[in-house]
Parts: C-alpha cells; sequence; structure tokens
C-alpha cells in the first residue's frame, strides 16, 4: 500500500526498519499507537488522537519525545503529501527501545515513528457479529488507560473465533460478563426508540469517535443511555452498530445468526458524523 513514513527527522516513501531482537518493544510489547483518519482532506479530531498518544505513553512509563502539536503538525505535512483525494490511516506510536532489569520500559530510550498510508474506508453494507468467548481485562490486569499494542491479541483471537462462525466481528464481555464492546470497534444498540452503549468501565477503549457521536446524537436530541449491557440484549435489540475510527459508523445486519435491518439510529449517527466532519476545515 502507498504511505510515507517519519522516522528521526526524516520523511521516506518505505517503510523504516526500527527493531531489533534486542529491542524492548519487540520482545516485551513497549510499544502503543494511536489511529487517526484522513478522509480527502478532512482528519476528524486529530488533535484529539494526538493528545491520547502521549497520554498511552505515560501509561506505559514512556517518556513522550514529542509533544501532541509537533505529532499533529507531522501527521498534517504527511497529510499533504499524500494528496488531496486520499482515504488515509494516520499512525503515530512510542516504542521503548531498552528495558530496567527483567522486564521495566527504560523511559529515556523512548523513540517515536509516524505512519500514514492508504486505506480506504469500508462501504457502508454492515457485517455480521458474533458473541466471542473472549474477555476484556480490568485495569489491575492490562493497561487498558492506554491505546497499547499489548492489549490487541485477545481481540484478535475474538476476531478469529468470529471467522471460525462465519461472522466478521465479534461481540467481547468485560470480566464479569457484561458486554464491552466489538472486537475492534465500540458497540451500540437500539431498543423501542432508544439508544444505549456500555458504560465506560475501563475494560475498554473510550473510543474518540464514540465520544464524538454521543455528542452530536445529544446535540441533535437523542437520548443515549451509557450503562449496563447485559448479552441477552443484543438478542432482541432492534438495530446493532458499531463506532470506530477505522470505519467511522456501521451498521451489524446479522448477530448471532439473526439478521438485522439497517436502522435509522445507525444511519442517523453516519449522517451526523459525516455532516460534523464536512464542517470542519481541511488540512492546510
Amino acid at each position: 500500500m502507498a504511505g510515507v513514513f517519519w522516522y528521526d527527522g526524516t520523511w521516506s516513501n518505505e517503510e523504516p526498519k526500527v527493531l531489533g531482537p534486542m529491542d524492548h518493544a519487540f520482545w516485551l510489547g513497549s510499544v502503543i499507537f494511536d489511529g487517526g483518519r484522513a478522509i480527502k482532506g478532512w482528519a476528524p479530531d486529530l488533535d484529539r488522537h494526538c493528545q491520547r498518544c502521549v497520554a498511552s505513553a505515560k501509561a506505559m512509563l514512556m517518556k513522550p519525545t514529542k509533544t501532541p502539536a509537533e505529532i499533529e503538525a507531522l501527521c498534517r505535512e504527511g497529510i499533504r503529501r499524500m494528496g488531496p483525494d486520499a482515504e488515509l490511516y494516520v499512525r503515530p506510536m512510542f516504542f521503548v527501545r531498552n528495558g530496567l532489569g527483567a522486564a521495566r520500559p527504560d523511559p529515556d530510550s523512548t523513540d517515536f515513528i509516524l505512519a500514514i498510508y492508504d486505506s480506504p474506508l469500508p462501504k457502508w453494507a454492515g457485517f455480521a457479529a458474533v458473541m466471542a468467548p473472549f474477555r476484556r481485562p480490568t485495569p489491575e490486569m492490562a493497561p487498558t488507560d492506554a491505546k497499547a499494542a499489548c492489549l490487541y491479541p485477545n481481540g484478535a483471537r475474538a476476531s478469529a473465533y468470529a471467522a471460525s462462525q462465519g461472522a466478521d466481528n465479534a461481540v467481547m464481555c468485560d470480566a464479569v460478563g457484561n458486554v464491552a464492546e466489538f472486537a475492534s470497534a465500540n458497540l451500540w444498540f437500539a431498543k423501542d426508540g432508544k439508544v444505549v452503549t456500555p458504560a465506560v468501565n475501563h475494560t475498554f477503549l473510550n473510543g474518540i469517535t464514540r465520544q464524538r457521536i454521543i455528542g452530536l446524537f445529544k446535540d441533535a436530541g437523542v437520548t443515549v443511555e451509557e450503562r449496563t449491557v447485559k448479552p441477552a440484549e443484543l438478542d432482541t435489540a432492534d438495530e446493532i452498530f458499531s463506532t470506530g475510527n477505522y470505519a467511522k459508523v456501521q451498521p451489524c445486519t446479522r448477530y448471532n445468526g439473526r439478521d438485522m435491518q439497517i436502522g435509522r439510529f445507525a444511519t442517523q449517527a453516519r449522517e451526523l458524523y459525516w455532516r460534523w466532519m464536512e464542517s470542519q476545515p481541511k488540512v492546510a
């Protein structure tokens, strides 16, 4: 895929080779990333993604080598390099090279790299999902306050389980069995004219797109319930949909073998998000 990469003061069209087998990030997973989007010149909530990137690094005991403003400036430059019509994934990352003792990362060896590459938005067509047996960890079990690479293998196992069942995505519960999110996005459902999304309990990422949709819904007069969600509620939901940076809003059209329609709230969320995004200035 076409992309641009920034590392150590230099832009390149080829992926920089930055890690070796003795680097802490390579063998003990001291890596964080954030995922922004650029869509035909718009970069929605790019500032918030860059702020979260730095916050995640600090949560993972790193010493960030760039400020959010510096990261955002680099992201904007990279987006411009890819052209005005590109649909891009924007991925700033911090990682640690050295360790202290057996496993603790050395914060003074924190490094930074930025990858920006072609990533077309998925079509508005819907996806199939199933409940998976894999769960999200609690904060004392894993660094759930960071967008850390080490959190994603269990989601990958859930996604692989979903694929084995003929589905595209998986629903994951938290440690006590309440619905947390999809394996790769935040989860929403509607029932009897009410929109519900699981309350943030620090077992899953409180997505930036999730937060944006909540605000847009509220501004439009739609009541959003953030609360504990039992798995059985999804079995009788009128509609289910996801929000996340990669696809923004996507409807679930089949859940646990039950066919579902694209609902009015998923459609409204998508329309509200696009209207808001297109009201923002493009990357200049």
